[in-house]
């Protein structure tokens, strides 16, 4: 039996009940250039191509600013499907995406000997 919270492709019994690459139409690579911490939200519009229901789903979770990797997880999808119906949302106008912001100096000391201080902490 099919749970509404979890989709169409999930049965309780049977587990996965559509292969992850029919969901992207066989496709393995977004048009879009997005990572897991990508940050991508609804626009508004509504798509004006026909869209699969997974989609639908996608969208539905894109009200604020949402990153990739929770799309994912929400979906249970894997990362590059994910990506794939994201990108399909993006081309049509009913989300944009945004790159992650890193800070101005990835190798800032101080931090990393903040990590390194937690990490000695837990051992």
């Amino acid at each position: 039996m099919t749970t509404p919270q979890e989709g169409p492709w999930l049965d309780d019994a049977a587990g996965r009940l559509i292969r992850p690459y029919t969901v992207s139409g066989g496709r393995t690579k977004p048009t879009t250039a997005l990572d897991l911490l990508s940050m991508v939200m609804a626009t508004g519009s509504s798509p004006q191509t026909h869209m699969g229901p997974e989609h639908s789903l996608a969208l539905g979770l894109c009200d604020g600013p949402t990153s990739v990797a929770e799309i994912a997880a929400h979906l249970r999808l894997p990362a590059v499907v994910t990506k794939v119906l994201l990108s399909d949302l993006v081309d049509c106008g009913a989300l944009t995406a945004r790159a992650p912001r890193f800070h101005a100096n990835p190798t800032d000391r101080s931090l990393l000997e903040a990590v390194l201080d937690g990490l000695r902490q837990r051992l």
